[in-house]
């Protein structure tokens, strides 16, 4: 796949958005910027991306958002990348057939890598359901943590929070993640969540864990904690309430 595919309607002001957001990002933020310790596949400081792959269903929002708030409270530059958002927002225009997908899937890596290089954490919850997709971020990235939300479709079935796999046993939803559709488990991710058989709490603190242990993020003790992370969600819920995503922060 070439990089022009990535270009769709609305995706150079998605890049003009970006720079002008980063900017004012780190002019905020400048204490998240400090914590690189290494160097990304293009040379130079960067941060790193942390990527949530699962199937639907499996706790990808869920742990996402605690990632994020976590980095957040320890004074870091980090932003959460949905990928109901993403595809809401930036790849309307695309259907689900692979080349799509994977379409939407790096473009979620370029949004990161974008990221990344001017010092802001990605914390990414999208399926990217194909390893080809996948191995190409962790290529452009560089410092990619894969997280694998690994869960039973048994399981995340009966769970069913959104009612989308009801309708695909009904026939309403086609080409669906899992059921008609291929997912491809990462082969050698760097944590795996078995949301099946540990609790949320469990998960998220195994994937902190990793981050520190890797030396990503500093330890807890060594930062001076934020006592609240009210300003995302505000803005987090005002996009829900202007429609650009279901749900905020309120739940």
């Amino acid at each position: 796949m070439e990089g022009k595919d990535l270009v769709g309607p609305g995706w150079n002001a998605v890049c003009i958005y970006f720079r002008e957001h980063l900017e004012n990002h780190n002019r905020r933020f400048p204490s998240g910027g400090q914590y690189r310790r290494r160097t990304g596949a293009t040379g130079g400081t960067m941060s790193f991306t942390l990527w949530f792959t699962g199937l639907s269903g499996t706790g990808k929002s869920t742990l996402s958002r605690l990632a994020f708030l976590e980095c957040k409270r320890r004074g870091l530059a980090a932003e959460l990348l949905d990928g109901d958002l993403i595809r809401g927002n930036f790849s309307q225009e695309l259907g689900f057939s692979k080349t799509e997908r994977d379409i939407n899937v790096r473009r979620i890596g370029f949004v990161s890598h974008l990221l990344n290089k001017h010092g802001v954490i990605s914390v990414v919850a999208a399926i990217a359901p194909y390893q080809d997709a996948r191995l190409a971020n962790r290529a452009l990235i560089g410092n990619y943590v894969e997280a694998f939300v690994d869960c039973p479709l048994e399981v995340v079935e009966r769970r069913d929070p959104k009612g989308l796999y009801a309708r695909v046993r009904a026939g309403k939803i086609a080409n669906f993640t899992g059921v008609s559709d291929p997912y491809e488990p990462p082969v050698h991710p760097e944590i795996v969540a078995r949301t099946d058989s540990e609790s949320i709490e469990e998960s998220s603190c195994r994937v902190i864990r990793y981050l520190e242990e890797a030396e990503l993020i500093p330890a807890k003790d060594s930062c001076i904690l934020r006592p609240g992370v009210e300003e995302d969600a505000a803005w987090r819920n005002r996009l829900a309430d202007l429609g650009y995503v279901r749900g905020g922060f309120r739940n």
